[in-house]
């Protein structure tokens, strides 16, 4: 390892001078300045190369400290117009640590957020620092069979349950809710669980349940059973069209488990149920979906949508998308359209919210002799979202340059331990958490305490 990682080390270093380097800046007087002119346009054809987009240079992420050679990741900060862009998250955090209040965060996107990995680690290291406020928000039943949130139990008969969630070809809006999928079943017997942590220093009570349900006409009813104990009965069938419904529980702040049980009188629609706490802190919602393109955000319907997203109060929301557009053919133009409106939307909804697009990790493409080469289109969508986001007042956190700029995924999934897998797409566990804690430290660079 030691080798393996002091080689990568002289790798990205060369890749952080030449495919991330700032822009160009005035030069100085003499030979000294005549150099860093002829180092500023080397660095500028290269970006412009390496991003796909001549005559575009971005200034690339700042080093929040030393790289360390031993341990892959560059610890970069987030890249925003003017240094606010995590403003909303902060003053939330100040106020959790206070003792005054919640911060909440909503994580978007693909696999990466999926697997509740580097989310997980960044919920954890949250509430251990500023306070455990409860989960979040989860599906009560499996949607898929590798469904799963770090931090919290679920159970379910899966087999007799339906999910839908946003296909690439699909083009009418549906009701999907706040976390772009649902969990439905009309039969008899059907049941889903989920539970407080049962280990670790946090996630192990929670003090109120508020489950989210679709009322429609012909909507079945349903039971929740708290502890083993069925507490209530829920019709959700209306005359009137569809609406959102909720079933909001307040408990002692306990361990706890909550049972929802499908009667079989007609199809009973969920959302998602938020396990929370009545108590200061950080709450974090992992709302990942395998496959997901930004776009898809447009095909929930609206009105349910904003007022899901308006019930979880968020100070952040995080957009991890990319890596899949990274292989459409969709024409570029109409991704940044698609994905102004995506953005648009929420800011509009949550307009005190901190926002942040996390980029595309690196998906380098296999030739037919098994070697490697880059991605081009990745560059494009880097490209896109750095200048969607800086535009919307957001935040932009690059993944490609997270792990060492183009075709270090291939570096990354040779390591022994592993940090990237042998499809050259996703991280490893270890790989993940490494993620997580730089994205951390991303977001709470600049944090002030003593702040007002």
């Amino acid at each position: 390892m030691v080798g393996t990682a002091a080689a990568l080390a002289v790798a990205w270093t060369f890749v952080w001078e030449a495919f991330w380097a700032p822009s160009p800046v005035a030069a100085e007087d003499g030979a000294e300045g005549a150099e860093a002119e002829r180092s500023a346009q080397v660095a500028e054809s290269a970006a412009a190369s390496a991003l796909g987009q001549p005559g575009i240079v971005r200034r690339g992420p700042r080093l929040l400290q030393e790289p360390d050679p031993e341990v892959p990741g560059l610890p970069i900060a987030i890249e925003d117009r003017d240094g606010r862009s995590m403003e909303g998250l902060h003053a939330a955090l100040r106020e959790a640590e206070r003792g005054t209040g919640q911060a909440r965060l909503v994580f978007y996107g693909a696999s990466h957020v999926a697997s509740d990995l580097f989310t997980g680690v960044i919920r954890h290291r949250l509430q251990e620092r500023f306070g455990d406020a409860g989960h979040g928000m989860i599906l009560p039943a499996h949607p898929w069979r590798t469904y799963r949130h770090l931090g919290a139990r679920m159970q379910s008969n899966r087999r007799l349950w339906d999910s839908s969630k946003v296909r690439v070809n699909m083009r009418d809006p549906d009701f999907f809710g706040v976390a772009g999928t649902f969990v439905e079943s009309a039969r008899q017997g059907a049941w889903g669980r989920v539970a407080t942590a049962d280990r670790g220093p946090v996630g192990r009570t929670a003090s109120r349940f508020d489950l989210y349900y679709l009322q429609r006409p012909e909507g079945g009813s349903f039971e929740v059973a708290l502890d083993g104990e069925v507490v209530r009965r829920v019709e959700t069938g209306r005359d009137d069209g569809y609406a959102p419904g909720y079933l909001t529980l307040d408990v002692p702040d306990a361990e706890h488990e909550l049972e929802v049980r499908v009667e079989g009188d007609g199809p009973v629609r969920f959302f998602g149920v938020a396990m929370e706490r009545d108590a200061p802190g950080v709450i974090v919602d992992t709302l990942g979906i395998n496959g997901a393109r930004a776009r898809y955000h447009l095909l929930w319907d609206d009105q349910l949508y904003r007022e899901h997203l308006r019930r979880r109060q968020p100070n952040l929301v995080a957009l991890a998308y990319g890596t899949n557009e990274a292989g459409d053919d969709v024409p570029i133009e109409r991704y940044e359209q698609e994905l102004r409106a995506v953005l648009g939307r929420i800011r509009e909804t949550v307009p005190e919210a901190s926002c942040l697009l996390i980029g595309p990790s690196d998906r380098p493409v296999r030739r037919p002799d098994r070697s490697f080469e880059d991605r081009p289109r990745t560059g494009q969508i880097i490209e896109v979202q750095h200048r969607v986001a800086l535009e919307m007042g957001c935040g932009f956190f690059d993944l490609v340059a997270f792990s060492g700029g183009p075709l270090s995924m291939v570096e990354w999934a040779a390591m022994d331990p592993r940090y990237g897998q042998p499809d050259h797409v996703h991280y490893t566990r270890r790989g993940y958490h490494r993620l997580g804690e730089v994205l951390l430290d991303a977001l709470l660079a600049g944090y002030d305490p003593d702040a007002e």
